[in-house]
């Protein structure tokens, strides 16, 4: 404890050079001199040069050397998560510092779920870029929660109502699971009537293993005590989707998706999964940003649009 204390005592004091930091920081992150040399257009020598300087100053080894490259000691660990989260910060006060007082342009990190990106947001990007055709997205598709505040993600569309601190969020909509096969496979196979008919049926949905919503997950746990013996499994809903429109069988998907393909018959209406909120956030410091603004009215449009076309539906029918 004595030893950690004097180890951040010498930090304390030591010359915190910036442009030392930033040549520490490409080389934590390239894990070679070499590499991080190219990245910043400086020699080796120089780079290792900087990396002794500040060594020297705070005292301690960031690095140890292997034949194979750089790794990381504790103290290097410690120091990297700072320039880590510095690195964020800066990158965050340059966005805001790029957001045109009059257009939208840049780069837009957007991320959410790979059924969510697939099958409701892509389709629709054509009418962003038609609209600011110099923004630059950066679409990311995964269940993992990025940290928004940390800028791993400039902006974040998801299925619950996100719990980091310092986040604007708005409720876009509601979505439940349900039940769909396409015509020509219920006109070859039957449509079943009541839920115990599923068992002759191959069910086509996330396995249960798969990171998901809770309401898709006990819609499933509920569909399999009706002794469904058949049963594919894929881990995202743009698969279940390609297994429903290639006959595989009937499928649970979310709602969004009739949308885009009205020929999905919806099968059994009586069963669906609780409401699931789909919810956008953003970090308090991006509550500025030209671009965030421009995205997040584009999907609120979007929604209003789909809400239209089923009230239209619906008074037609």
């Amino acid at each position: 404890m004595f030893c950690q204390f004097e180890q951040e005592n010498d930090w304390a004091k030591a010359d915190m050079d910036w442009d030392k930091l930033r040549i520490f920081h490409a080389v934590a992150d390239a894990g070679s001199l070499t590499h991080a040399g190219d990245a910043l257009h400086l020699s080796q020598s120089a780079v290792s040069r900087q990396i002794r300087a500040l060594e020297e100053s705070l005292n301690t080894t960031l690095f140890h050397r292997h034949a194979r490259g750089l790794i990381l000691t504790e103290q290097g660990e410690l120091l990297f998560d700072a320039t880590r989260s510095m690195n964020k910060r800066l990158e965050a006060a340059a966005a805001r510092i790029r957001d045109s007082e009059e257009e939208v342009f840049g780069e837009l990190r957007i991320t959410t779920t790979t059924g969510f990106g697939t099958l409701w947001l892509a389709p629709r990007l054509p009418k962003l870029y038609e609209q600011y055709p110099d923004l630059k997205i950066d679409l990311m598709l995964e269940e993992r929660v990025l940290d928004l505040p940390m800028r791993e993600a400039d902006v974040a569309i998801r299925m619950k109502e996100p719990s980091q601190a310092d986040l604007i969020r708005k409720r876009l909509m509601s979505v439940r699971m349900r039940l769909y096969a396409t015509n020509s496979y219920l006109e070859q196979n039957g449509t079943p009537q009541t839920p115990e008919e599923l068992g002759a049926h191959r069910l086509i949905c996330q396995s249960l293993n798969s990171i998901q919503v809770a309401a898709g997950a006990t819609l499933v746990q509920h569909l399999m005590t009706y002794d469904i013996p058949n049963v594919f499994t894929v881990n995202n809903y743009f698969g279940v989707l390609q297994g429903v429109l290639n006959n595989i069988g009937i499928g649970v998907l979310p709602d969004y998706v009739t949308e885009d393909f009205p020929d999905l018959v919806r099968v059994l209406p009586d069963l669906e999964s609780g409401e699931v909120p789909v919810f956008l956030a953003y970090p308090e410091e991006l509550r500025q940003s030209k671009r965030i603004s421009a995205f997040r009215d584009f999907v609120q449009e979007e929604i209003f649009a789909h809400r239209r076309k089923i009230r239209e539906t619906q008074a037609v029918s």
